[in-house]
């Protein structure tokens, strides 16, 4: 048999799940393995969780008695150091299971009565804010017990950047990591990508566009929700490539109460048909804005970008133009000057290449900021795959990354240059008669200004290069 059929030997295979206990069981077992070999994956995973640093020790279905019953918690991770310890439950869903309400109640009874810190939950749940449990429990419960959720997406996207960006100093341990993120990325792991835009999408999706939709409806709750989702599993998914993390962008309000960014995007999506996100990306100029316009069916990504504070209107929108080697023509180009309201002009970014004075509407108002916008068409179905929903807001933010948002660069101004100083030189030709001058070399001397094309000095271009000395420009008018 030809050796391009065999199947390597894997630290942990696929073959032989069956069902969902299987799997379950598996992916537990996996996982909190490579946490206590892996030192740098480990810590980067628990210590978002409250954990000190130090030695980490892992456990899998350890018995509890809570009352006369005998409960078995997925797994347990204690991280040691000295005389202090960290202990926490955790509970694993996989594939489309989700977690109980009464079992996690269970869970902090028990972590509770043994003295633990914490429960951790691992599912494909995917909250909305960032720090919100995706199950409701009994608040009195946590007065003593913290309860963190950990999606199997964040999960990976640790793993990768961690691996891929960060490092694992040990090669071995390195090894370790990649096989659990070939098993996390395989279909049969139960450690899906966000899929489904839930059961009520079609409904709202078909009020949105015939202007029925009320803020009452069943439904809009759990698609706001998703949307929030959607945002999170993107900014993971990003970041997963990019090494870096990304994040979705919420005021300090809506993190303190997430129930106020439901209601910002219920009432939206009542009055514009829109749902809208923003996305925070490490070193990029600004923030990436989504907007699906379920009206329209279109998904639009747009980012605002400061203009320099020098050089003529035209200057600063080639400035722009000259970053964008890479974008597409269709990309929309806004201007928006100093005390104006809204946009002063907007066309594609084809046009603005063939004459940058189509965005300069008045020649005396400064142009303050650009935005950049690319549109797609938006998928109507709730689940993946071509045609989805999902898909075409991860598609058109990928696109905007790529051909947009990574090759901005934001405009800094040149350092001030140093004028030359000094006697005049042997062999120039002295005009003035020495028992004339009245001064020496002044710090005044060369500093007057000659307005060339309407602008003090000359018009600086975005490589802010110093104005010509005076003499020079003299001997041009001449």
């Amino acid at each position: 048999m030809a050796e391009e059929s065999w199947h390597e030997a894997r630290l942990i295979p696929t073959s032989g799940i069956n069902g969902a206990e299987e799997q379950e069981r598996r992916a537990t077992s996996a996982l909190l393995a490579v946490v206590s070999a892996v030192r740098e994956f480990g810590r980067a995973l628990v210590k978002p969780l409250g954990a000190p640093a130090g030695t980490i020790e892992t456990y899998i279905e350890v018995p509890f008695l809570l009352g006369d019953r005998k409960l078995y918690p997925d797994g347990l991770i204690r991280v040691s150091r000295g005389a202090r310890s960290w202990t926490a439950l955790v509970e694993v869903k996989t594939g489309s299971n989700a977690l109980q309400v009464e079992q996690l109640e269970n869970y902090l009874d028990i972590a509770k009565e043994q003295g633990y810190d914490a429960v951790v939950t691992i599912s494909n749940e995917i909250p909305a804010v960032a720090g919100q449990h995706p199950t409701k429990v009994d608040k009195r419960k946590l007065r003593k017990v913290a309860l963190h959720h950990l999606s199997w997406t964040q999960v990976l996207a640790e793993a990768v950047m961690q691996k891929e960006f960060r490092g694992v100093a040990d090669p071995d341990q390195a090894w370790i990591l990649g096989e659990l993120i070939r098993y996390l990325e395989h279909s049969r792991s139960g450690a899906l990508e966000f899929d489904d835009m839930g059961e009520t999408w079609v409904s709202v999706r078909d009020a949105v566009a015939a202007g029925t939709l009320r803020a009452t409806d069943k439904g809009i709750a759990d698609v706001v929700a998703r949307f929030d989702a959607l945002l999170r599993f993107t900014s993971l998914r990003l970041g997963r490539q990019l090494g870096t993390e990304v994040v979705p962008v919420l005021s300090r309000k809506e993190q303190a109460d997430p129930a106020l960014r439901a209601q910002a995007l219920t009432t939206m999506l009542c009055q514009t048909g829109q749902l809208s996100g923003t996305i925070r990306i490490p070193d990029t100029v600004g923030q990436l804005v989504v907007t699906a316009d379920l009206r329209a069916s279109k998904i639009t990504c747009h980012v605002d970008v400061d203009a320099p504070r020098e050089g003529r209107p035209t200057t600063r929108v080639n400035w722009l133009v000259r970053q964008l080697k890479a974008a597409p023509d269709s990309v929309r180009v806004e201007t928006f000057t100093a005390h104006g309201r809204g946009s002063s002009a907007a066309e594609l970014l084809g046009a603005v290449r063939q004459d940058p004075s189509v965005l300069v509407v008045d020649a005396a108002k400064e142009i303050r900021s650009f935005r950049l916008a690319l549109s797609a068409g938006m998928g109507l179905k709730r689940g993946r795959g071509r045609g989805s929903f999902i898909d075409s807001v991860l598609g058109a933010t990928d696109t905007f990354y790529a051909d947009v948002l990574q090759s901005l660069k934001a405009w800094s101004a040149a350092p001030p240059q140093l004028r030359q100083a000094g006697p005049t030189p042997p062999d120039a030709e002295e005009t003035t008669p020495h028992s004339l001058s009245s001064t020496e070399y002044s710090s005044q001397d060369g500093t007057e200004r000659v307005e060339v094309d309407g602008v003090g000095d000359s018009d600086r271009s975005d490589d802010a290069r110093p104005a010509e000395p005076l003499a020079d420009v003299a001997s041009e008018q001449h």
